[in-house]
């Protein structure tokens, strides 16, 4: 969590200005980061999600940046997930309700470039409707799953 938060401060944007290119340019960096994982197709994964979402609080608009890291255990055998948050949270504006909802997963070692995932997700047409919004709130957090 720690290289994340460090990430979104090299976008020299206090938290609280953190707009959604910021964020994506951040999570990205973080992405490119490798660590030592267990050697499963799964095990290092990156989600970018978006959508209205009530998530402990009231209703928003959020885009969720996800790292997912998986832990086995002693064994070798997979034990839990490790999953680092930057939630992005806009209110309701209309024209992003209007989105609905999409999510797109990219795992390191599965063939797939992480960069071509990154630009086909920030090439959407909804990408260019969530760019004009400023988030009202960035959180980063963990959780195990």
């Amino acid at each position: 969590m720690r290289l994340l938060e460090a990430d979104l401060r090299t976008e020299r944007q206090p938290r609280a200005g953190l707009d959604t290119e910021h964020a994506w340019r951040a999570f990205i960096r973080f992405g490119r980061r490798r660590f030592d994982t267990p050697n499963t197709p799964d095990a290092d994964g990156l989600l970018f999600q978006y959508g209205t979402y009530s998530c402990g609080g009231p209703t928003a608009f959020t885009v969720e940046l996800t790292r997912q890291f998986e832990v086995i255990d002693r064994d070798g055998d997979h034990d839990h997930y490790v999953q680092i948050f930057c939630e992005l949270n806009y209110g309701l504006p209309s024209a992003l309700q209007a989105l609905g909802s999409y999510s797109s997963w990219f795992f390191h070692d599965s063939g797939t470039d992480l960069d071509h995932w990154a630009g086909e997700v920030s090439s959407r047409a909804a990408w260019a409707t969530i760019r004009a919004f400023k988030p009202v709130s960035v959180r980063v957090f963990e959780e195990s799953v």
